[in-house]
């Protein structure tokens, strides 16, 4: 049965105009002036809820969407499958009746649970990769990097800088617990703050079909999950009386919890297969795992124990020293554990921190965003570069132990049926970074363009010029100025783009023709993003109606789901995320589908960063040639500027 999304959704939250950028409210943010801040969830009944477009809007602007894609025999062809969609006596009208009643029943949302059930926990493939993301943060100067991390042993760089962004993380989550961290806005206009509560203390749970999400808000869970040589370890970070342990007693609990694990795995002549490989698999194969482990008490408490840890922390120790020092392996290494070892990947955070002090994240994507997540990854390291005055050291913290787990033999076969389509998966992976530094968003801001219109529409030129075609993109706008809002899509790719691409580089064109080309590609992009972000896109509002389709007889009538355009148009070549600064978070994810490209990309000042990741049994993809084709086109579309300034 072909599911109700054509692929993965995109990883990060973005877009042009329309979306927060990943940066640190302010360094006082997580234990605010309630007499000079606006509480974490003030502005929650402000909000208002997210519109359902009419019929005609959406089938107007799915339309114009598909034009520069299809010829005219095939846009023809969709113009009528979407005429009688939405016809007086097309289905259309009647998804749309059962979508106003969801939503008058839906307490904040319509598409709330929508997006969450198909986009996600409806998923059988792996998250890993899949749908987690992962970034790259910041070098900290404060933490300088060892000389030589031995294979196998924690460092003191690798600890300490753990242990710093551990309580930074703490003072988000005790902030959100008692609404002091600062509402967010953007331009005047408030921000929905829902997602927050959903980051701390959240899994995601395997069971058969659809998986669920474990949540406690407020997040008061005493402990966090440490990983470390493929172990789990409870690591308590409060004691029994909610005090928060100090920096010092946080930096001796993660030594003693590798110390334990050390002392364990010397007892054992072959160490137990590892559970945590488990969600690296297929999401049935885990479900089925999970069943059978959960018949044995014990370890119905263990999962407890993973399942409510406020986050994860992974001390990477069994590392190649290629991936320690050098960024582009370090990204790959965040994103795909080479075979999944030594993560949680249904834990909504884990930090993942390298023998060097390197640090990076693993987000597991359902129950938040990853810009979302971001801001507070941006304040604890905003945090951590400044002078710490350690808090009193709580009493009775209660010592670090090993997760235990009793495994059958059928779940160690589940495990290595597990690691093995981890491997196969990260094997298929190639993750690349990419640094324009020859100009950044204050030049294309001399333009006067958005920085994001910019970069969008050079993708787009970019990828025609190497693969002599347009490309469906996926932009994703923030709508979080609605009651509980996710996301919706920005499609990049328009008539308007196209155009400009294919006279770019004709030599037969005037440069004064080709920058008019350019403003109307700049000016469609836009136009596009204000739409979605103020919830008028096409794609949320197809999910919606689709997902009210009540038997295989309606999926024959919906004509506009079954014409081959609409599949075409959702296979998205290029997956983009603009997640800017990039001075300190580098996002990378996969591609969407077999043939694409993820592309991650932020605009600093002075230079514009980017990942490209591909998959390698692609016979059309090629991210190396791709980057340089970017590289390119990034730099051509400066003298073009450059050249139009001086007429």
């Amino acid at each position: 049965m072909l599911s109700l999304l054509a692929q993965r959704p995109a990883a990060f939250c973005t877009g042009s105009r329309s979306v927060l950028s990943v940066t640190a409210r302010s360094r006082n943010n997580y234990t605010t002036d309630s007499s000079q801040q606006v509480s974490t969830f003030a502005n929650q009944n402000k909000l208002p809820r997210l519109p359902i477009p009419t019929l005609k809007a959406t089938a107007t602007r799915y339309l114009k969407t598909l034009r520069p894609l299809l010829d005219n025999s095939e846009y023809a062809r969709a113009e009528r499958a979407v005429s009688s969609f939405i016809s007086s006596s097309g289905l259309g009208p009647v998804l749309q009746r059962r979508l106003q009643e969801v939503d008058r029943q839906a307490p904040a949302s319509w598409l709330e649970n929508i997006w969450v059930q198909k986009a996600y926990l409806e998923w059988r493939e792996p998250n890993y990769i899949n749908a987690n993301w992962a970034a790259l943060l910041a070098d900290n100067p404060n933490f300088p990097a060892v000389g030589d991390a031995p294979p196998g042993q924690p460092t003191g760089p690798q600890l300490a800088r753990a242990a710093r962004l551990i309580v930074h993380l703490l003072e988000a989550n005790d902030a959100i617990n008692q609404g002091t961290l600062t509402a967010d806005s953007q331009r005047g206009t408030p921000m929905c703050m829902n997602q927050f509560k959903w980051q701390f203390g959240t899994s995601r749970i395997a069971r058969p079909g659809c998986d669920g999400l474990v949540n406690q808000y407020p997040s008061t869970a005493t402990h966090i999950l440490v990983m470390y040589r493929d172990q789990t370890i409870e690591v308590p970070v409060y004691n029994n009386a909610g005090q928060r342990a100090s920096l010092v007693q946080i930096t001796s609990q993660l030594l003693q919890a590798t110390r334990r694990v050390d002392d364990l795995l010397a007892c054992q002549a072959q160490p137990q297969p590892s559970v945590a490989n488990l969600t690296a698999g297929n999401r049935d194969n885990w479900a089925n795992a999970r069943q059978i482990l959960e018949k044995d008490t014990a370890n119905v408490e263990s999962l407890a124990k993973v399942d409510s840890a406020l986050f994860g922390v992974c001390l990477d120790v069994n590392v190649d020293a290629k991936d320690i020092y050098d960024p582009e392996r370090s990204v790959a290494l965040f994103t795909h554990s080479n075979s999944g070892c030594n993560r949680w990947f249904d834990k909504a955070i884990q930090l993942i921190v390298l023998g060097n002090g390197r640090v990076g994240v693993n987000c597991e994507h359902t129950p938040a965003d990853a810009l979302t997540t971001g801001s507070l990854l941006m304040e604890a390291m905003e945090k951590e570069t400044g002078i710490y005055k350690d808090t009193a050291s709580c009493a009775e913290l209660a010592e670090p132990m090993p997760i235990q787990w009793n495994v059958t033999p059928e779940v160690v076969k589940l495990i290595d049926n597990a690691q093995k389509e981890a491997g196969a998966l990260a094997g298929n992976l190639r993750m690349l970074l990419g640094n324009m530094t020859q100009y950044g968003a204050q030049w294309i801001k001399t333009l006067g363009v958005s920085p994001d219109a910019y970069f969008q529409v050079a993708l787009q030129t970019a990828y025609f010029r190497h693969h002599g075609k347009p490309a469906p993109t996926y932009e994703t706008s923030s709508l979080r100025r609605f009651l509980h809002g996710r996301t919706e899509t920005i499609r990049s790719c328009s008539e308007e783009s196209l155009a400009f691409s294919k006279v770019f580089d004709d030599k037969d064109v005037s440069l004064k023709k080709k920058l008019q080309f350019f403003q109307q590609a700049i000016a469609a992009h836009l136009e596009y993003s204000k739409a979605a972000s103020l919830g008028q896109g096409v794609d949320r509002h197809l999910l919606g109606l689709r997902a009210q389709i009540q038997s295989p007889e309606e999926a024959e009538k919906a004509l506009l789901f079954q014409d081959p355009s609409y599949i075409q148009s959702m296979s998205f070549a290029m997956s983009t995320s603009n997640v800017t600064p990039g001075e300190k978070f580098r996002g990378a994810f996969a591609p969407v589908i077999p043939d694409g490209y993820g592309i991650n990309y932020a605009m600093d000042k002075s230079d514009l960063k980017f990942s490209i990741s591909e998959w390698l049994s692609s016979p059309v993809t090629d991210a190396t040639a791709f980057r340089e084709t970017i590289y390119k086109t990034l730099s051509d579309l400066y003298d073009a500027g450059e050249y139009a300034k001086r007429q």
